[in-house]
C-alpha cells in the first residue's frame, strides 16, 4: 500500500529538489596510501567509456606509479594552486568547473581547506556549491579527517590530526565505499618507495594502521547500518536485521545495578553493539533518598559507557515482562540483559516470575541474565588483566619439539584472504589483479583454480598469469574437474591463487573441502591468494539465514580468518551492485531478475555489507589484541571466561553450536558443548557424529550423557557446567530452561530465542 500512498506537498518539493542536484560519492580509507585516488580515477574511466562527461581537478597522485598511470586520458580542469607552510596546496577552480559544466568531478582531499580569499573556506563547501549546480562529485576523504573519529584517532595513536569535516559529511552522500588495505599492503608499498611525501609517513606503524583500518571499517558499518535501519522501516520490516546487537541492560535503582550496566557494556563492545538501558519506577511516587543516590550514580554511568537511558512506567509486578517486551521490540533488542530472579518458590507462584514471563512473550530476542558472584567472590567485574603466557626466558635452549614447530612456521607459506559480502563485489578481480603485480615484480605466481563466472572485466584481468590446467574425476559415471593440488605441489610456483575458498570437492578427493587443499599447500611452504564471501563463514551461517532466509550450505571454519596472515574486505555498495547486477556483469541476463528478486534484494545486500564490515573490523581487533596493544576499539576483555553449551533437542544443536562458538572467540574463552538426552529413533548415532564434528571444526570440546529421563537434564547440565568451572551457559529457550535457571544462579545464563517464520529474510508483518 505504500506505493500508493499520496505525497505531501514537502515531500514533493524535496523529490523535485533532488532532480537538479548532482551526486556525491566518497571513498573512505584508513591513511594515505590505501588505493583512494586509484579507484577513483578507475571508476572516472569506466563513466567514461559509457558516455558520461568527467573531469579531474585537484587530484593529488603523489606520483605514485599506478595512481599516475589512472590518469589516462581523463581530462584535467586547473586548479589553483598556492603555497602553505611551504607545502603546494590545491583549490578547485570553481569558475571553470561551472564554465565546463561536466557530469562529474574527480576531487581528492574531502577535508581541505582552502585559502583564505577563496570564495568558500574548505573543500567541502566547494562540493556542495558544485551538487546545487547538477554536478556529481567524487571524492576521497581519510577515516581521521571525520570529526566523530578523529579525537579517537588522536587518542588511539598519539598523533595531532589536521583539518576534519563535521560528522555528518557521510549522510550528504549518496554512496560510500570503503577501500580496504591490510597495514602489510600499506607498509609493502612504503617500503617499495610507493608513498614517498605522504603527510601520513607518522601513522606508519603497525599499532596505528590496524586501529585507523579497524576505526574505518567501523565507522562505514554504522553508516551501512543507518542506511539498513531506514530501509527497512521505509519497507515496513520488523525485528532485528541479522546484522546488528543491540543489548538492553534493565535495572533496577540499586547497588548491584551498576554490575548490569557494566555487564552490559562488555557484552555490546564484544559484540559491536548498541547499548540501552532501562529502569522500571512508579512515577507517581517519589524516590528514597537511597534510590535517588543510586539514580544519580547510575545516570553517569550510562553516559560514561555511552548508552541510551530511559525510566519506563512500572505499574505493577506483573506489567513488568509485557513493558520490557513491547520495549525492546520497538528498539530492535537482541539481547535482554537483567539480574537472576531472587524469589523464592512460593514467592514465584504468588507474584509471577517476571523471567518467565519474558521468556513466553520474547520471540526473537535472546535474554541474558547476569549471575550475582558478589556474595560468593566479591566483585568480579573488572579485574585485574589477566597475563598471557610469557615466551621462554631468552637464554634458555630451546627443546627439540620447539626447534621443529619454529622451523615449521618459518617453512609455511603466507595466506592472504580477499572477502566480500555477495558474489560480484570484485574479489576475483583484485586477486588477479595483484597476481600480475607480483608477477611483474619477478615472482613466480600461477592460478591454481579461476572462477570468472564468464565476467568479461575478470577474465580481462588474467593477464599474464598461467592458469593450471584443472583435474578431472569421474563420479558416478561423469567427469568432473577439481583443483589440482598435485600439480600444484609439484610445479611448487611461489605463489598461487584460488578462487572460492568454501568449495565442495567432488566426493573422492583427497580432501572434502577445497580450504583443506590450500592448507596443505600452504603447508608445503607454498603461497596463496584466496577469495571467499562472508556468508560463507561457518559460525555466520545463522545470521545470513536470518539475513536472506537462505541457508548456505557450503562453509569454512572461521579459524580459515585466524590462519590468514592477511585479510582484506572487498566493500561495494548495493546499488553499484545491483548495477553491475543489470548489466550482465555477475551472472548471465537470463538470472538477473531472479538474483534480485531474491539473495540481490536491497535489504539483504546491505544487511551483508554491514556483517562483512564488522566481522573483519573483529578480525583487526583479535589481531591488535594479540599484539598485546590495549588500544584496540573494543578494549581487552579482563576476565577468564569458560562457556557451556547445553544440547538437549537435536533440531537447535547447530544453532547453539555456532552461537557458543562466536561468544567463546570474542571472549577468549575455553568453550564446551555437551550434549544430554536419551538416544531415540533412527540415525541418532549420525546425528550426533554431525553434532561433534561441528564442535570440533570450530575449535570447542564435545562430551555426550545419556538419560533414562528428560527431567534429569536440569541437574545433569549444572552439575556438569559447574564441575568444568563454567563462567556462562548458553541453552535453548524450551521447558527445560525454567527448571535449569534455579540450579545456575552463580553463572551467567545466555537463554537463546527462536526466529519466526515471518522474521526471516525481514518479510513484513501482515
Amino acid at each position: 500500500m505504500e506505493g500508493f500512498k499520496r505525497k505531501t506537498p514537502e515531500e514533493i518539493l524535496l523529490s523535485i529538489s533532488k532532480l537538479h542536484r548532482g551526486s556525491l560519492k566518497i571513498y573512505i580509507g584508513a591513511v594515505s596510501g590505501s588505493g583512494k585516488t586509484y579507484h577513483m580515477l578507475r571508476e572516472g574511466h569506466n563513466l567514461k567509456q559509457q558516455g558520461i562527461d568527467v573531469v579531474i581537478c585537484a587530484v593529488s597522485t603523489l606520483q605514485r606509479p599506478e595512481t599516475v598511470e589512472q590518469l589516462g586520458d581523463l581530462e584535467r580542469v586547473p586548479s589553483i594552486h598556492w603555497i602553505k607552510d611551504g607545502v603546494e596546496q590545491k583549490d578547485l577552480n570553481l569558475d571553470a568547473l561551472i564554465e565546463r559544466n561536466p557530469e562529474v568531478v574527480l576531487v581528492d582531499g574531502l577535508a581541505h581547506c582552502n585559502r583564505d580569499e577563496a570564495q568558500f573556506p574548505s573543500r567541502l563547501d566547494d562540493i556542495k556549491f558544485l551538487l546545487s549546480h547538477d554536478i556529481s562529485v567524487i571524492t576521497t576523504v581519510n577515516v581521521y579527517e571525520l570529526e566523530e573519529a578523529m579525537e579517537l584517532a588522536h587518542k588511539l595513536t598519539g598523533i595531532e590530526m589536521g583539518p576534519c569535516v563535521p560528522s555528518d559529511t557521510l549522510e550528504l552522500a549518496d554512496e560510500v565505499r570503503l577501500i580496504d588495505a591490510t597495514p602489510e599492503t600499506i607498509l609493502n608499498r612504503l617500503e617499495e618507495g610507493h608513498l614517498k611525501g605522504n603527510r601520513d609517513a607518522a601513522l606508519f606503524k603497525r599499532g596505528n594502521l590496524g586501529v585507523l583500518r579497524e576505526l574505518a571499517l567501523r565507522l562505514v558499518a554504522e553508516d551501512v547500518n543507518d542506511s539498513l535501519e531506514a530501509h527497512r522501516e521505509e519497507m515496513g520490516y520488523l525485528g532485528p536485521s541479522g546484522a546488528t546487537e543491540r543489548i538492553l541492560v534493565t535495572t533496577q535503582y540499586h547497588w548491584n545495578g551498576s554490575i548490569y550496566v557494566r555487564r552490559g557494556q562488555q557484552i555490546a563492545k564484544r559484540l559491536n553493539g548498541d547499548l540501552h538501558v532501562v529502569t522500571l519506577r512508579k512515577f507517581n511516587k517519589p524516590l528514597t533518598k537511597e534510590a535517588a543516590t543510586f539514580r544519580r550514580s547510575m545516570m553517569k554511568l550510562v553516559q560514561k559507557v555511552g548508552a541510551k537511558f530511559e525510566e519506563l512506567p512500572l505499574r505493577c509486578r506483573r506489567s513488568i515482562p509485557r513493558t520490557l517486551v513491547d520495549y525492546a521490540i520497538s528498539h530492535k533488542v537482541t539481547r535482554l540483559v537483567m539480574g537472576h530472579s531472587r524469589q523464592s518458590k512460593w514467592q514465584t507462584l504468588l507474584q509471577g516470575s517476571v523471567i518467565n514471563g519474558i521468556l513466553k512473550r520474547t520471540r526473537n530476542i535472546d535474554v541474558f541474565l547476569v549471575a550475582d558472584r558478589a556474595s560468593q567472590e566479591g566483585e568480579r567485574i573488572l579485574p585485574a588483566h589477566i597475563q598471557t603466557q610469557k615466551e621462554p626466558y631468552k637464554y634458555k635452549r630451546l627443546s627439540k619439539q620447539e626447534v621443529d614447530a619454529k622451523i615449521e612456521k618459518i617453512k609455511r607459506g603466507r595466506f592472504k584472504v580477499y572477502i566480500g559480502a555477495a558474489p560480484g563485489v570484485g574479489k576475483t578481480y583484485t586477486m588477479l589483479r595483484e597476481g600480475n603485480d607480483l608477477l611483474r615484480k619477478g615472482i613466480d605466481v600461477k592460478v591454481g583454480l579461476l572462477e570468472t563466472h564468464g565476467r568479461k572485466e575478470t577474465i580481462a584481468q588474467i593477464g599474464d598469469l598461467a592458469v593450471l590446467p584443472r583435474a578431472e574425476i569421474v563420479y558416478q559415471g561423469v567427469k568432473l574437474e577439481e583443483m589440482d593440488t598435485a600439480a600444484i605441489l609439484r610445479q611448487r610456483p611461489e605463489v598461487v591463487l584460488v578462487d572460492e575458498l568454501a568449495h565442495s570437492n567432488v566426493p573422492g578427493s583427497k580432501n572434502k573441502k577445497r580450504y583443506e587443499d590450500v592448507l596443505d599447500i600452504l603447508e608445503a611452504g607454498i603461497s596463496v591468494i584466496a577469495t571467499v564471501n562472508v556468508q560463507h563463514l561457518e559460525s555466520l551461517n545463522d545470521a545470513v539465514e536470518q539475513i536472506t532466509g537462505i541457508r548456505v550450505r557450503e562453509t569454512v571454519p572461521d579459524s580459515i580468518l585466524r590462519t590468514a596472515d592477511e585479510v582484506q574486505l572487498i566493500d561495494v555498495a548495493p546499488q553499484a551492485l545491483q548495477l553491475r547486477m543489470r548489466e550482465g556483469k555477475i551472472y548471465a541476463m537470463v538470472k538477473v531478475e531472479q538474483a534480485l528478486n531474491n539473495f540481490f534484494k536491497t535489504g539483504n545486500l546491505i544487511a551483508l555489507r554491514e556483517l562483512a564490515l564488522r566481522e573483519i573490523a573483529d578480525d583487526v581487533d583479535e589481531r591488535l589484541e594479540s599484539m598485546e596493544r590495549k588500544s584496540s576499539l573494543r578494549g581487552p576483555w579482563r576476565r577468564k571466561e569458560v562457556i557451556y553449551v547445553c544440547i538437549t533437542e537435536i533440531p537447535q544443536a547447530d544453532r547453539l553450536i555456532r552461537r557458543g562458538f562466536r561468544i567463546a572467540h570474542r571472549l577468549k574463552a575455553a568453550w564446551h558443548v555437551s550434549v544430554i538426552a536419551a538416544r531415540s529413533g533412527e540415525g541418532w548415532e549420525q546425528k550426533l557424529d554431525v553434532i561433534e564434528k561441528l564442535t570440533m571444526r570450530l575449535g570447542g570440546e564435545f562430551s555426550f550423557q545419556e538419560v533414562t529421563n528428560r527431567k534429569q537434564i536440569p541437574a545433569v547440565f549444572a552439575a556438569q557446567a559447574s564441575r568444568a568451572g563454567a563462567t556462562q551457559i548458553i541453552v535453548w529457550k524450551d521447558a527445560i530452561t525454567k527448571k535449569l535457571l534455579p540450579l545456575a544462579n552463580h553463572m551467567d545464563v545466555l537463554i537463546v530465542a527462536g526466529y519466526e517464520a515471518w522474521q526471516i529474510a525481514g518479510n513484513k508483518v501482515k
